[in-house]
Formats: C-alpha cells, structure tokens, sequence
C-alpha cells in the first residue's frame, strides 16, 4: 500500500500530515501528487469526498516552500466556486503548512477590500480566490497575475458550467502562458471536458472512479410523494420531510437539507424551528459571516440540521454527516452526486433520501440515467395509517367546497304543496297535474331547464299554492 512518505513530498509537509493523523494517501492523491511534483499539468476525476483537496495542496506547498513571493504578485492561484469551498481551501493550507513560511491570502466577497489589499500588498505564495472578487481586485488595479506559476481549478464543470466561462477564460489569459495548470472535479460531462482541453497542455488525466459515480457506503432512496391539493403541497411536503426524520430516530445524528431555491431553505428551516428541530438556514444571499458561523456550528455539532442550497454542495468537507434530505430533486442530474457526497465520505456509512413529486419526476429519471442505477422507492412514513396533513399553524381553518351544480333535488326534498285534487274530475286533475310534476324552484322557476318552454305554466306564486287554483273553471263560477 502507497503511504505519503513514497510521494516525495517535502519533509515538513509530511510532518504536517502525520500530525493531522493522516497515513496512506486516497486514490486521488496518489495518483495526482507524482505528476503535479514533476510539473505537468492534471485532470482529476473522482467521486466527491475522496480528497482531491490534499491532491493539490501537498504538492502545491512542496514546490512553493523554495522562492519568495512579491508584493501584489502571488506565486500561486486557487479558483473556487463558492465563498464556503475558498475559505476551506484555505484551511487545508493552513493544516498543511504549519511548519513553513508560507503566506497565503483569501479573496471572496463578504469581506472589506481594506483587508484584502494589505495581505495582498505584502506578497502572498497561494492566493485562494473566487473569479468575481478576483477581477475585481486586478480591476482596482491592486492585484499582478504575472508571477502565477501553479495554477489550480477546483470544481471545474461547476466553474465552466454555471456561467463562468468568460471570466476563467480572461483570468488565464493575465497568467503566464508557462505556468502548471490542474482541474479537479467529481464529474466531467464531455462537452466540459472539451473546453479544459484548451486551458491544459498534455495533462495528466486521473480518474479514479467512473464519472458521476455515487459512494457505495452511501444507502440511497426516493419517496414518491403527491399532495392532496396543490395549495397544500409545500406544507404537507414538509411534514413528509419531518415524519422521515423522526422514522430515522437516532441514527440521524445530524442531516444537510438540501432545497433548489433561496426562499425554499428559508421557509423550511424556519417550519423546522417551528417543530423543534434545531436547524439554520445557509445560501449565498445570506451575509458571509453569518454563513461561516453557521457552517461552524454545524461542523461542531451544536447545529443538527443545515437547511441549504447547492451553495453547500459543492467540495464542503463537513466530517461525520449522517444523512442527507433531498427536499427537492436537483435540477441538475450532477447536483445530485454532489449534494449526497456530504455523507459516507472516506469510507463512513450515510444516507440520502429524496422526496419526489409528480412534477420532478422526469429530474429524477435524469439522475438515475447518470448513476446508472435504480434509486429504490421508500414508503411514506404514516402512509399507511393516513395522509400527511398540511402544517397546522400553517393553515385556517377550512371552508366548506362550494358546487356549481344544480342537480334536481329529490321528491322527499321537494315543498309539501297543500292541493285539494281529491274532489278535481280525472280530466282535470291530469290537465292541473301538467303544471304540477316537472316541480319548481323556491321562485316558481322550472328546475334543470334553461327558460320556459310552457307560457300557461304558473311562476312567482312561492312555496304555498292556494287551494283555488286547483279547482276546475265550473267549480270557482259555483262558488
């Protein structure tokens, strides 16, 4: 078995390392570190959660621990996607440089350019950076990218695919054209890998796991639900998220909520409070430090449950996740491989449960064609006993249905009508029944009809009928 004292790291990176309790390198890493040490530029593939971080840091700091950095021009580039996966890079470096002079700067929104520009100002060897806060800085006229001689992309199908492309492709362009490049990320559809074709030169490719593979020790499944009504689908989708939470019992030790839009993650964590469950929201409109707190809390375990968007992801290494909630199927089939690689990363056992509703269901045809597999069907908690019910505190009280139709009531439903046809001959008593038996409305209206068809009928005479009329023409001259 390859250990990390066989890849020619530098000595102080191993003592690091061994510090950290690390021994034996993943496949990512042992694979990546030997050509990134030689020079040549990489293309690494794995599953989320195997350590493509360490892939390129250890080899990084190893060919920066000789030279000096200049002031404004860092010797060393690290794109992320996100503001959370740019400051846990910067992590990672901070573990793993400990017994070296390196200095290092984290550009991402959320934080005062005053700040910025002083580490900046002061030379830094690793720059970790995100492309907007980047460009703005060489904008400002603060920041060289000259003297960048390793240059890596982190999540690269999310960078070149989510609208990143004209401003990767002019940050390479202010890098030298001699420079080492490295792409790391846990799916390469093949029109991305196209394009990383003209950013790399004869690079190394290593791919430890077929493209969009999901762990093994990740249990999967996928709850087919359907609201009673549409107006009641958000509330009783949510109840159904928390009936699954309470059949997992103690196994969920803590879960990453996983919702597609802002005002999802929202809503969910707060109905979640509302029940008692200990959850916090976290999505890119939310200020940054307010973000890295929550993220904290969750990491050390005095948050249980994180309500989120794919803002949390993508590459977020949160140890020890028990499970994860798809509360709405991604939008995108790689989304999913990465939201549920949050848990069962280095070898734990996690969980991933997904509610689909009818509309998502050609989504979740999507990500079962990328996995090649069949997510099994998970019955509804209490399904079996009754339909979720929609959030009490979230519903008034209901109104009877109101019903557009006008069925013809029933005989015993009808107006007694007090008629004296008893002492009418029985010619007359089948002429007075003609205006009689189609029955009518409380105002003389003829029921199920659209008009009158019969001018001598008599209307607007209300419910009683007076004794009269019932008699012949003979009999009311004799009285």
């Amino acid at each position: 078995m390859t250990k990390f004292t066989d890849l020619n790291l530098d000595p102080k990176v191993l003592k690091a390392i061994a510090e950290a309790g690390y021994e034996s390198p993943t496949p990512i890493q042992a694979g990546a570190i030997p050509p990134a040490l030689l020079g040549q530029d990489v293309l690494g593939i794995a599953q989320t959660g195997t350590g493509k971080t360490a892939s390129f840091t250890l080899p990084m700091i190893t060919l920066l621990a000789k030279g000096r950095a200049r002031a404004r021009m860092p010797r060393s580039l690290v794109l992320c996607p996100t503001r959370e996966l740019a400051a846990q890079v910067a992590e990672n470096f901070d573990t793993y440089t400990k017994h070296l002079k390196l200095t290092k700067a984290l550009l991402i929104g959320g934080v005062s350019f005053k700040e910025q520009d002083q580490l900046i100002d002061r030379g830094v060897d690793v720059l970790i950076a995100t492309p907007g806060r980047l460009l703005d800085h060489f904008e400002r006229g603060k920041l060289l990218l000259t003297g960048v001689q390793i240059m890596v992309v982190d999540e690269a199908d999310r960078m070149l695919d989510m609208g990143f492309i004209p401003d990767i492709e002019r940050i390479f362009s202010l890098t030298p054209f001699t420079r080492q490049t490295l792409f790391f990320s846990a799916t390469m559809a093949p029109e991305i890998e196209r394009i990383t074709n003209t950013f790399l030169s004869a690079p190394a490719r290593i791919e430890v796991a077929r493209q969009a593979t999901t762990s093994e020790t990740i249990e999967q499944g996928v709850v087919m639900f359907k609201g009673s009504r549409k107006d009641r689908e958000a509330s009783e989708k949510r109840r159904v998220l928390r009936d699954l939470i309470e059949s997992e019992g103690e196994a969920c030790r803590n879960a990453i909520i996983f919702c597609n839009r802002k005002m999802d993650v929202d809503v969910t964590a707060k109905s979640l409070k509302k029940y008692g469950y200990d959850a916090a929201p976290i999505h890119g409109d939310l200020d940054q430090s307010q973000r890295m707190k929550t993220l904290d809390g969750f990491r050390d375990g005095t948050l249980r449950f994180l309500v989120a968007s794919d803002v949390a992801a993508r590459g977020l290494d949160i140890p020890n996740v028990s499970h994860v909630f798809n509360f709405d199927v991604p939008s995108h089939a790689e989304d999913y491989v990465h939201r549920i690689g949050r848990t069962g990363r280095a070898g734990r056992q996690g969980k991933a449960i997904m509610i689909c509703v009818p509309r998502d269901e050609k989504n979740l045809a999507d990500i079962e064609s990328l996995v090649e597999q069949t997510i099994p069907r998970l019955e509804v908690p209490g399904a079996k006993d009754a339909k979720p019910a929609p959030d009490a505190a979230e519903t008034k009280d209901e109104k009877p249905k109101r019903t557009r139709s006008r069925s013809k009531p029933k005989a015993e439903e009808m107006p007694a009508v007090e008629t004296k046809v008893a002492d009418t001959p029985p010619a007359e008593t089948q002429a007075a029944g003609e205006n009689d038996d189609k029955g009518r409305d409380r105002g003389g209206r003829r029921r199920g009809g659209g008009g009158r068809k019969d001018d001598n009928k008599v209307v607007g005479m209300g419910d009683h009928m007076p004794s009269f009329i019932a008699l012949s023409f003979d009999e009311r001259r004799a009285g």
